[in-house]
């Protein structure tokens, strides 16, 4: 198991590439619960997610039945993470954050999933 600093916690996004999607604002209350337990990001498709309030901790894995996480993040308010394409992760929220997930690709995904939950 790893901890990343936040000034490694993310592979850059290509800057060809396009938001093609973003989510509404999650708390503790409205969160998706696919989010919270295995899920990974769409292929050809990055995740950002990025936290306005409170802290969000990212786990990475490296397969889908994978238990113990090979990467932790933790991202404060005003930073953010990004998720590379078809990689296995969960995130925890502390009591008073408040979040959203920006999601990008190189082509038009309008239509399709942007995650794949477990």
């Amino acid at each position: 198991m790893s901890h990343q600093a936040i000034t490694n916690s993310h592979q850059r996004i290509p800057s060809s590439w396009t938001i093609q999607r973003s989510t509404p604002f999650f708390t503790k209350e409205n969160v998706p619960t696919a989010l919270l337990s295995h899920h990974n990001t769409a292929a050809g498709v990055f995740g950002q997610l990025c936290v306005m309030e409170g802290v969000v901790t990212y786990f990475g894995f490296a397969d889908s039945e994978a238990t113990d996480h090979e990467v932790k993040v933790v991202i404060p308010a005003g930073s953010f993470a990004t998720s590379p394409s078809e990689y296995w992760h969960r995130i925890e929220l502390s009591d008073d954050a408040q979040f959203n997930i920006n999601f990008w690709s190189a082509t038009d995904k309008s239509g399709e999933k942007m995650f794949n939950s477990k």
